[in-house]
């Protein structure tokens, strides 16, 4: 295996060398010939973040993928975002480089749990409304009636979730608990995580910080509250590149969540040092720099030039994507902040 890539991804062949650069000009050569754009999340490699059309997190990719003009759209991420990249625009031909691409905290509620649940609270005369993160299925989405990324959950629970009703939140717990303490709304919690945000080390944390006098802790919501609680920043992807953009003094950022978004950063904030935040190994109790998403990591050059040639893995429209547009629509698009506020999961 590439010591360029340390994590395994299971199921994937490792496919014969090929020059990047060559890959990148192949690549920009068939998105002409092909009408095609490529859009790519902060955490896929850096140089298919390099050679994108668009870049971002989830609510500005999802935003981004109404206003391309060309007939198809590549989209490097994991399976969820293809599939609202094409509830988005469903005239469009939508593809993912790698349909293994897929999420655990999507995996987490499968929409028959999360029906079943449902008609259970309802059983007991629950009164509640079902918001559920963007790192969901569509299935899952067309049974919710929000839907929110990391920016924008704390608004729109705010604004426009019910007083009176109660809220199921779902997928992932540690959002949902960090929402209930910024809102004071009380949630019923899904029990999901995210398999990067959870395995970070608090106390190889406080290592680094006190290995860096005056460092920043920036962190994501999906982080487990003992690393929030020590963190100088909570926020989704594009708030802490925002975060990083603002300080223009150059300072040790270290950085809580998925490591390919210090690429990103870099190329935003230059001025900064970043340092990824170590993840404990499960199987052995040890630390590593292993925040690396293997879902994410399914996304490489060649894959991308492969969908782009071969025009498939293709997103097809399914019967419950007209019921999650609706929701997405009234979730992401027809917010009257949305033009402000970019920023997402």
């Amino acid at each position: 295996m590439s010591h360029l890539n340390p994590l395994p991804v299971i199921g994937r062949d490792e496919p014969p060398y090929e020059d990047p650069l060559d890959l990148m000009d192949e690549i920009d050569r068939l998105k002409v010939e092909k009408d095609a754009t490529i859009l790519a999340h902060f955490y896929v490699d850096g140089e298919i973040q390099d050679i994108a059309d668009y870049t971002g997190d989830s609510l500005k990719l999802a935003r981004d993928a109404t206003r391309v003009e060309q007939s198809t759209i590549v989209f490097a991420g994991v399976h969820f975002m293809a599939e609202s990249a094409k509830i988005m625009n469903p005239d469009k031909k939508v593809l993912l480089p790698d349909l293994l691409a897929g999420c655990s905290l999507a995996e987490s509620c499968p929409p028959d749990r999360l029906h079943a649940f449902q008609e259970e609270l309802r059983e007991e005369g629950r009164d509640f409304e079902t918001v559920a993160y963007i790192n969901t299925s569509a299935a899952v989405k067309s049974l919710c009636d929000w839907i929110v990324t990391s920016g924008n959950a704390r608004e729109l629970i705010e604004e426009r979730v019910p007083k009176d009703k109660e809220i199921l939140f779902v997928p992932d717990q540690h959002l949902g608990r960090y929402l209930m303490e910024v809102t004071g709304r009380e949630m019923i919690l899904w029990p999901g995580a995210c398999m990067v945000h959870e395995v970070f080390s608090l106390q190889d944390l406080m290592r680094a910080k006190r290995n860096n006098p005056g460092a920043l802790v920036v962190s994501h919501p999906e982080c487990p509250q003992n690393i929030l609680e020590v963190s100088d920043f909570v926020g989704g992807t594009e708030k802490i590149r925002q975060f990083c953009m603002e300080h223009q003094e150059p300072k040790v950022i270290l950085v809580a969540t998925e490591s390919e978004m210090i690429h990103a950063l870099k190329k935003s904030a230059p001025q900064h040092e970043y340092i990824p935040v170590p993840g404990i190994m499960t199987d052995t109790g040890e630390t590593c720099a292993c925040n690396r998403c293997p879902h994410m990591a399914r996304n490489t050059l060649q894959k991308v030039r492969d969908c782009l040639r071969d025009g498939q893995p293709e997103i097809l429209w399914q019967p419950y994507f007209d019921k999650a547009k609706d929701v997405l629509e009234r979730s992401l698009l027809e917010n009257k902040r949305q033009s402000s506020d970019m920023n997402g999961d």
